[in-house]
């Protein structure tokens, strides 16, 4: 069985069905990124078309920011930061995951505190934060490879080592205050990520 999981020849399922089976081959798809707010799982931007798709997510308050994600909020390494982490999945399997990171002392003591939780649980960044009176100005996305883990890799389904690209999502608001960032992990294996822009959010030619 290890050296079955280690070569990647099984994947787990979730939800109704969920288990361990072997895993079949796979043609490579299109992983939209799309930049129209809505419903889950458009707060992330990455969605597969043409499968059931849904989202879980757990958000955890109080966690100290690692220094790599204080440095992209702009605070001080081991502030108090929420956490949410999201696995988006499609036809019962995890396609992509994601870990959000937000400074605990903008959200504290109001409604949106939690990401999933509250009256706008899932609305996404946007529009949360301007619940609270911050406005969101711009998003900024920096696109790496790496490779997966052992952990991540049978999350996703894939081989351990397999390449995966990182999207290391940033919003910014009106002052160039960083008030979210991401690590959006997408198997490259798997996916083409596409990126679909309407013509009044594109930077001028």
């Amino acid at each position: 069985m290890e050296i079955v999981l280690a070569e990647g020849l099984l994947e787990s399922f979730r939800g109704r069905g969920r288990g361990t089976y072997v895993r079949a081959p796979r043609q490579r798809r299109t992983l939209p990124r799309t930049w129209t707010p809505g419903a889950a799982p458009g707060r992330l931007g990455l969605a597969p078309t043409g499968s059931p798709t849904s989202l879980e997510a757990e958000s955890t308050a109080k966690v100290p920011a690692p220094a790599r994600i204080a440095a992209r909020l702009g605070i001080t390494a081991g502030e108090l930061c929420v956490r949410t982490e999201y696995e988006v999945l499609a036809d019962l399997r995890c396609v992509l995951t994601a870990t959000s990171w937000e400074p605990y002392a903008l959200t504290k003591g109001t409604p949106v505190v939690l990401p999933e939780g509250g009256p706008l649980a899932g609305r996404g960044v946007v529009e949360r934060m301007a619940q609270i009176g911050i406005t969101v100005a711009r998003i900024a996305e920096v696109p790496r490879p790496v490779q997966l883990d052992r952990e991540t890799a049978q999350l996703l389904g894939t081989t351990p080592g397999a390449q995966a690209v990182l999207i290391e999502r940033t919003h910014y608001d009106s002052g160039g205050r960083a008030v979210e960032t991401a690590d959006i992990l997408v198997p490259a294996e798997r996916w083409d990520i596409t990126y679909d822009i309407p013509v009044d959010a594109a930077p001028p030619a």
